[in-house]
């Protein structure tokens, strides 16, 4: 049974935004929901949400997976932590990382340095689950999903346990994942 978590009035809300000095990055495994989470949490707290794979997209005006296709992980990773410290340079703002780019020791560091990392996990099957809409993954090509990402989870995990904040995300509505980050931040800043 999930406990609702008391949600924060707006007054409470328009706070917090004021005293966010530096971008929200969320980091997790692909299929948690860093961009739809990262997009209501920038409406609610009146900020411009950022997605790092789509603008790795615009910049190289191809697909995420034509870049791992075409030039390889390494390529793709190198772009990946450029975009990333191009978009925390701009400030304030919600920004969902793309699934391993915390795995990178550069773009780790970047990351809790100049922003406040938030953690959102779910487990394996919820991921699954989601990750089965769209088949747009170049890592889950050519294998098991299920152990796919079962298997990229439990390396990553100890990565992103180093983000200062961690939220669930489950399979109720984002909206619930949104209020936990919201009181997690106030008791952050």
């Amino acid at each position: 049974m999930t406990i609702d978590a008391p949600t924060l009035s707006d007054a409470q809300i328009r706070q917090l935004a004021d005293r966010l000095d530096r971008p929200i990055v969320l980091v997790g495994m692909m299929g948690v929901g860093k961009s739809t989470v990262g997009r209501k949490l920038a409406a609610l707290l009146g900020l411009d949400f950022r997605d790092a794979d789509e603008e790795i997209e615009a910049a190289a005006q191809m697909s995420v997976s034509e870049i791992f296709e075409r030039f390889g992980e390494d390529y793709f990773r190198d772009g990946e932590r450029r975009v990333i410290a191009r978009l925390i340079e701009g400030g304030r703002a919600v920004i969902a990382t793309g699934g391993g780019a915390f795995m990178q020791d550069e773009t780790r560091k970047l990351i809790l340095e100049r922003g406040i990392a938030v953690w959102l996990d779910s487990d394996v099957d919820t991921l699954v689950q989601r990750v089965g809409r769209k088949d747009t993954r170049p890592l889950l090509r050519g294998g098991d999903p299920r152990e796919i990402i079962a298997r990229l989870k439990a390396e990553r995990e100890p990565f992103y346990a180093e983000a200062p904040i961690h939220v669930s995300s489950g399979n109720g509505p984002h909206g619930e994942a949104v209020t936990r980050i919201l009181q997690e931040l106030g008791r952050c800043l």
